[in-house]
Order: C-alpha cells, then structure tokens, then sequence
C-alpha cells in the first residue's frame, strides 16, 4: 500500500472556486468512507471556464474543454494525477441540477468551503484516489432522501423518468449495488423491468464501460441474476433468450441459460479463490486472473450457439460445433460492444476451443505431445482457457460436492473406469485433475509444451538445399513433435530426422 500524501487541496479549492459544490460519487463514497478516482465539482455555467483555466494554473495542472454542450472541463495535476472535473449546472440551479442526477444517494452536493481536507493516496498505477474528510452532514444539501440511501445502502432514481432520459442507468444501478453492495430498491426493480428494451440504445463503449465495471466486482453473478429477473439482461444480450428454453431436460428449468449463469458464478469464485483451486500455481496465475471482465464475459458467452446448433441424435441431445459457431456470435456481440481486437481475439478463441481440454480427458492418459498441440494451438489464449473450462466442468456440481472434491483436483489422474465409479462428481474431477496436469506441463516443464527450437527454418534449407514452402514449416513441426517425445535433443538429431522425412517425401516422386 503506497503512503499517503498531505497536500492542502481542500483549502486551495475553497480559496480558488469557493462558488463550487462537491458533487455525485466524490460526496457518496466519502460518507461511505471509500476512496474515489476523481473530484466532481459543479457551479454555475459562466463561471466553469475561468475556474477552470485559474485552479490549472494553481495546481500547474493540464486542463482541457471535454464536452461543450454540458460545459465540462477537465483537470489532471502533473503531480499525483488527481483528476478534477468542473460541470456548470445542469439547471437553473443548484436544486435543479441534482434533481436531474441519476440515483438520490449521487443527487448529494457538498460546498468546498466546508471542507477542511482532503486526503490523497497516490497508486502505483501514478494517479492517486482522494476522499473527503470531516464532512459536516447538516452541510450537505440533500433534494431527494439520498443521505438516508447511503445510509440504508439503497439505491433510489432521483426521478420516475430517469431511465428514459438515459437506458445506461439501468446497467449502472446493477454496477453500483455490485461495487457498493447496496440493494436495489423493488421500485426501482420494477420500473428497470418496465424499460428494459431500452438498454438497446446506449452507445456500445458506454455499455462495455458499466459492464468492464460490473464484472470487476465479486458480486457480478448475484447482480446478473437480478438484471436476468428483470428482463435486462437478455434485453442487452437477446442472443441468449433462446437459451432459457433449450434443453431443459438436461439442465432443468432455465435450460442453457441456467447453465450459463452458473458456471459465470463457478468462474467468480475461482477468481477470488484461485489459491483453493490451484494453490500450487496461483502465484503463477495471478495476472490472468487480474483479467476478470474478459474471463467473465467468456463465461457469459460460451454456450450462445447451443440453442442453434441443438439436435437430437441417437435419443441425446446434442451441439455439434456449437463452440465454433459461439465464437463467431461472440464476435459479432464483442464487436458491438467496441471491445478492443485483442480481447475479441481472446475471448472467441476460449469460446472456439472450449471443448478442447475435454476431449483430451477422453483419454486415459495425458501424453506430452496432446499438451503440446494444445497450448501450440491455443498460444496466448492457453491459460485463459482452462480457467474457463474449470469454471465449465465445475458448473455440474453442487457447491458441497465441489469443496469435498477440489482438494484431490492435484491428485494423479483417475482411469476412466474410476471416473466412471463415482457417478455425481467422478467426471467432474477427473477433468480437474486433466486440467491440473496442464498446467503442471505448462509451468513445471516448459520444454515439454514449448520446446525451444534446435533447427532453423534457414538451417533446413541451407542443409537439403529446398526452397521455401510451407514444407519447411511442416518439418519445423515434426522436429518440435520429436522434441517433445525425446526423440531430438539437439540440431545433429534434428537434422538426421529432417534428412529421413525428407528422403521419404522424395521416394514416391522417383518411381
């Protein structure tokens, strides 16, 4: 945890713009005792630029116009990176302007001449968070019950048209009850419910932004949940509607769907305990772990093309390619939610290849060349994956099941034919324990699964003297296979096989 730093912020502010009130999340999150990113201050419209342009030049900050139709400028200081927004009213006044805020408990302003400091802790990203102190409540102007809110974690619209005059809002309450831990009020359930199709609207990034934020949390799944009841969920993904009723013999009531939201609950929960999961490697995973909002969506969209590739053959149910076809929905629904092309490219290459590590388990042993065309396959998408397919396989257990298994997940791969011996939960940890055996591949012996080349394309050439083809990579290949079985360990070996592939490629073409 970085130290914390004393500057006088707070009387610089009330010196500078003592017309200004602190506004919306920097007041709530003070009162609740959390840090926050940034300052919001809102005065009067003619007074925001020449606030703006003399707090900069105190502050030595840079500062420029961000939207010129609300009259919102930006701050950020050179030092510590505090970032400062200046907003003129969104009103005739004060009054009016909170009144048109989104929820009562960011309807609070707070004047910055009451304030006696600010506490700011830089991060080691360089920006720092700030927070509030020694509010003075009877300062606090409060137009709609919003103190009472923070007080009673409940979150209220400031407004019954609140939703219309922005649909994100929908998403937002959901986001700020996940990262406050608040309630929703049933009002405000109700009345999400009644415009729920209007989540459609919001530009895209916008909607990518609140979800990013959401499933950041660990309280994402029960907040799914509760935008599923209300309709928002498939109202912003309709792709999976048709999965509530696909395959409820299998899945029971809420089909595919009910399927889909358990193994994003399975994948919250590995996320917040990968040490429970794989306590020998969790070190090792920690940065993809830090990935939670493109593993999360992975989870979400997994099974979106099972509805449409469900079949029944031989008296089962089945969804032939259905991975195949998920990555490429997936990639539509990404593309419209502005995610960038490399998480596009993650997430659809978990999705496409997310039966991959089960079909390894079909076998009764785990060979090093099966690993090895898995991760030379999968590349940077590898360990992604198999985070996936455990949040996946675990899906089919109940949470007491899960804790009595999870600690034999490292044991020695079970036969098939024990698998098989414990009905409930025997393939459930046989597939743990293929997953396991990857990452111990992966981690512990690297030159199993990514071995280093001995030979060159250039060397291949040079020495049979070929021209370049895509022969010279199928060869390259089939020394990386022999490394893998131990059949190479060096350039001489890998050259004398290269020489016998080669003399048997040209031996059909002589006679």
């Amino acid at each position: 945890m970085t130290d914390t730093v004393h500057i006088d912020l707070a009387h610089l502010l009330a010196e500078t713009v003592p017309q200004a009130y602190y506004v919306g999340g920097i007041v709530r999150s003070s009162l609740l005792k959390r840090e926050s990113t940034d300052i919001d201050l809102t005065l009067p419209p003619a007074d925001v630029k020449p606030a703006a342009l003399a707090l900069a030049k105190k502050l030595n900050a840079a500062v420029f116009e961000m939207d010129a139709e609300f009259g919102v400028w930006r701050l950020v200081t050179r030092r510590h990176n505090i970032q400062i927004d200046l907003t003129a009213y969104q009103g005739r006044d004060l009054k009016a302007d909170l009144l048109r805020r989104d929820f009562a408990f960011n309807a609070l302003a707070y004047p910055v001449t009451a304030c006696p400091h600010i506490q700011i802790r830089p991060q080691k990203n360089g920006n720092a968070c700030v927070l509030l102190q020694r509010l003075q409540i009877d300062k606090i102007m409060d137009v709609t019950g919003g103190l009472a809110d923070v007080k009673n974690k409940i979150i209220r619209p400031t407004h019954l048209t609140v939703f219309e005059e922005d649909p994100l809002r929908m998403l937002r309450a959901f986001r700020s009850a996940a990262e406050l831990n608040f309630a929703i009020a049933p009002a405000t359930l109700s009345l999400i419910q009644k415009n729920a199709a209007l989540i459609s609207q919001p530009a895209g990034e916008r909607i990518r932004e609140e979800l990013v934020r959401l499933f950041t949390t660990s309280r994402a799944y029960e907040n799914l949940l509760l935008m599923d009841a209300c309709g928002l969920l498939t109202a912003l993904f309709p792709e999976l509607e048709p999965q509530r009723s696909c395959a409820e013999v299998y899945y029971g009531k809420g089909g595919v769907l009910k399927h889909t939201l358990l193994v994003f609950k399975r994948m919250e929960y590995l996320l917040e305990h990968v040490d429970k999961a794989f306590p020998k490697y969790a070190r090792k995973l920690a940065d993809m772990c830090a990935q939670k909002p493109l593993l999360k969506m992975a989870a979400l969209l997994h099974d979106v093309a099972k509805p449409s590739t469900a079949k029944m053959k031989d008296g089962r149910l089945r969804f032939f390619y259905h991975e195949q076809r998920g990555a490429s929905m997936a990639r539509q629904i990404l593309y419209r939610l502005h995610y960038s092309r490399s998480e596009i490219r993650l997430i659809c290459a978990m999705i496409g290849e997310h039966l991959r590590p089960s079909n390894l388990a079909s076998n009764d042993f785990l060979t090093d060349k099966g690993a090895y065309h898995f991760f030379r396959d999968l590349g940077d998408a590898a360990v992604a994956l198999l985070l996936l397919c455990w949040a996946d396989y675990t899906s089919y257990v109940t949470d007491a099941q899960l804790r009595r298994i999870l600690p034999h997940s490292a044991d020695p791969m079970m036969s098939l034919a024990q698998a098989q011996r414990k009905p409930c939960t025997g393939k459930t940890l046989r597939h743990l324990q293929v997953l396991t055996q990857l990452f111990r591949k992966f981690f512990e012996h690297p030159r199993v699964v990514r071995p280093s080349r001995v030979i060159t394309g250039r060397d291949i050439m040079e020495t049979f003297r070929l021209p370049s083809s895509p022969l010279i990579g199928e060869l390259l290949e089939a020394v990386s296979v022999a490394q893998v079985e131990g059949k190479v360990q060096d350039k001489r070996e890998a050259l004398a096989l290269v020489r016998s592939l080669v003399a048997h490629r040209e031996t059909p073409c002589k006679k």
